[in-house]
């Protein structure tokens, strides 16, 4: 028992405990999701999530070095002068973008793939251009390290 105990209590000094707010509904999905995966504990899928979101973010730390990769975004094509924002800043990054895909998802959405290459910087500056566009929906960067 004492093993256990010491364990616990070494386990616990490597761990920090903190508080976090979530809408309702999106609390409700996640533990749709984590259940449906079989987790036992919300924790360990938080964790789980919070360590996805850093491994797929931390090219952005890595400013000089040259990637590949893609951005996809999801957006709402009638939301006034958001194509001619997004075309334009397309344009203004034309020199790391190597290709473009354009996909109607429904009456108002649209989903574009841009396939990029090129410092980490440049990458996250566009990323970053992006998804701050009012009717972006949804944006999310891959990058492919090679």
């Amino acid at each position: 028992m004492q093993d256990t105990t010491n364990q616990l209590a070494t386990f616990m000094s490597k761990v920090t405990r903190i508080g976090v707010t979530f809408p309702p509904e999106l609390l409700n999905d996640f533990d749709k999701i984590i259940n449906k995966m079989g987790y036992r504990s919300r924790s360990k899928a938080i964790q789980d999530a919070v360590r996805l979101y850093v491994s797929e973010r931390k090219w952005i730390t890595e400013e000089d070095t040259v990637q590949t990769g893609i951005i996809l975004m999801v957006y709402d094509h009638e939301v006034k002068g958001l194509e001619t924002e997004l075309t334009e800043a397309q344009h203004e990054h034309k020199s790391i973008i190597t290709s473009t895909m354009h996909i109607h998802v429904s009456e108002r959405d649209c989903l574009e793939a841009i396939a990029v290459r090129g410092k980490a910087s440049e990458i996250r500056h566009l990323s970053d251009e992006l998804t701050t566009r009012r009717g972006v929906e949804i944006l999310k960067t891959t990058i492919v390290t090679i």
